[in-house]
Formats: C-alpha cells, sequence, structure tokens
C-alpha cells in the first residue's frame, strides 16, 4: 500500500482588499503538507510563511472547524468546499490532493454576497431571513417534558433532515442564480413539520420568501447543483415544499382580504 508522507501544491488565490477593490489571483506554494491535515490547517501554514515574510495572510471564515457551524466555505477548482460530496472545507483533508496540483481558491460568488477580504464574504442576508419568520412562539422558562408533544416518527425524522442545514451558503455560490432557496426552503420545512411551528406556519412562508427575494438572490431553475453541493445532503424535495407552503399561504392570504369569499 502505497502511503503519501507529504504532498506538494500550487494555490491560486483570490486576494481583494474589500468590496469596493479590484481583485485578482495570486499564486502560493504550500510544501510539505501533511495528508492527515485539514484544508484550513494547510492554509493556516501557508499563512504562516506569509507572516514571516511580512505579507498579509489570506483571509478566510473558519470557527468550529468540525463541519457543524457553517462558518466556512468557498471554492475550490470550482467546487464549493471541495471535490469531497458532504463535507465543508474544515473536514476536509489533504489526502483527497494529489502531489503537484492546482488548486484554485475563490469565494462565493453571488451579490447578496458581498466580499468582505479575499475568500470571506458576508452571508447575513441568511441571517435576514431567519430573522423574517424563522422562530416559533413559545413561552419562556423551562423546556416541556418531550413527550407532551406527540410527534409521528416520520415528520420527526424529515424535519431532522431539513434542520441539519448549516447556513454555510455553498447551495447559494453553486446555483448559477445565485439562489438561496434550498436554504429558505430547509427552515420552512423543518418548522412546517412541528407541532411547535405551526402558529406562524403561513405567516412564515410568506415573509421568508419575500426576504429571500428582497435580498437580491436568483430564481430557482431546479438545476439541482444546490442539494449535490450542500455538505449536509440537504434535499431538493424541500424546495417543491417551500413553493407548496408559499402557495397555500398566498390563497389563505388573499381569501382573508376579500373576506372570506375566495379567491
Amino acid at each position: 500500500m502505497n502511503i503519501k508522507k507529504s504532498i506538494d501544491l500550487k494555490l491560486k488565490v483570490w486576494r481583494q482588499k474589500n468590496s469596493q477593490s479590484e481583485g485578482k489571483f495570486e499564486t502560493y506554494e504550500a510544501k510539505a503538507v501533511s495528508p492527515d491535515a485539514s484544508f484550513l490547517e494547510m492554509l493556516d501554514t501557508v499563512n504562516e510563511d506569509l507572516v514571516k515574510k511580512g505579507d498579509q495572510p489570506i483571509v478566510f471564515d473558519h470557527d468550529c472547524r468540525e463541519g457543524i457551524c457553517g462558518s466556512c466555505g468557498f471554492m475550490i477548482n470550482g467546487e464549493a468546499h471541495g471535490p469531497q460530496k458532504g463535507t465543508t472545507v474544515c473536514q476536509l483533508h489533504m489526502r483527497h490532493f494529489n502531489d503537484g496540483e492546482e488548486l484554485i481558491l475563490e469565494p462565493w460568488r453571488a451579490t447578496a454576497f458581498p466580499i468582505v477580504k479575499d475568500l470571506m464574504c458576508d452571508r447575513t442576508a441568511l441571517d435576514r431571513i431567519i430573522r423574517a419568520g424563522g422562530y416559533i412562539s413559545v413561552n419562556t422558562g423551562s423546556a416541556q417534558d418531550a413527550n407532551n408533544l406527540p410527534i409521528a416518527k416520520p415528520n420527526a425524522d424529515e424535519a431532522f433532515l431539513s434542520a441539519a442545514c448549516i447556513g454555510c451558503g455553498a447551495c447559494v455560490a453553486s446555483c448559477k442564480n445565485a439562489s438561496a432557496a434550498l436554504f429558505t426552503s430547509a427552515k420552512i420545512t423543518h418548522l412546517a413539520l412541528l407541532p411547535q411551528g405551526q402558529v406562524e406556519r403561513e405567516q412564515r412562508a410568506l415573509d421568508m420568501v419575500q426576504q429571500m427575494d428582497a435580498e437580491g438572490f436568483g430564481a430557482c431553475t431546479s438545476t439541482g447543483a444546490c442539494s449535490a453541493s450542500c455538505p449536509k445532503e440537504i434535499s431538493l424535495i424541500n424546495i417543491a415544499k417551500m413553493n407548496r407552503e408559499y402557495l397555500k399561504a398566498s390563497i389563505l392570504q388573499k381569501e382573508e382580504l376579500s373576506g372570506g369569499d375566495g379567491v
């Protein structure tokens, strides 16, 4: 069995001072990289060498480095989070790359995600979508006993799959239209399946979709690139469910405005 001891890589990294500045690719060498290192650990080593030389380190977002917070994320050779399916960039290991390979690193490209610096972009548009309706009405205080809220097993399982979305923005970056439909639909579907989410159900669908459009995200044309690149493999079915929730809420709203006489 041939075990890699270390690899050398050439990195073409997008460098940009801020959203108003011109950006360009700059080339760096990553020498003697351990195959067991994560991608971000490799970048840490490159940055250490840059700092020693008096150069500006490469800026990238990160936090937990365990694939659960959604902070990290950029394009690696045109693929969101890199070539490993179902993996965030912080959990991507260098063993998946070959010695001498050239890697092109770019930030998420979307109008709604302005570049902060280098590989870091501003994804607070996703937070504003959540604030528009991604919450439930609950009394404050101690949590209820779980058995007080019976939930059918199929609903619980499906809600859990949708709730797995970490809001990293890979779906937006992979979509040719820069749509946030997969992210928004996962949040709407998750709460629509649970009894706690019924109070705001119709208004949630209306408000979150409207906020998504207001943020400048593109329209969904169902190419499936979003789901294919999602590190948590959120299903494309969620988008169909979001459309159904939105249509139902729109009809109910029109009926209320017309005095209940129908549309």
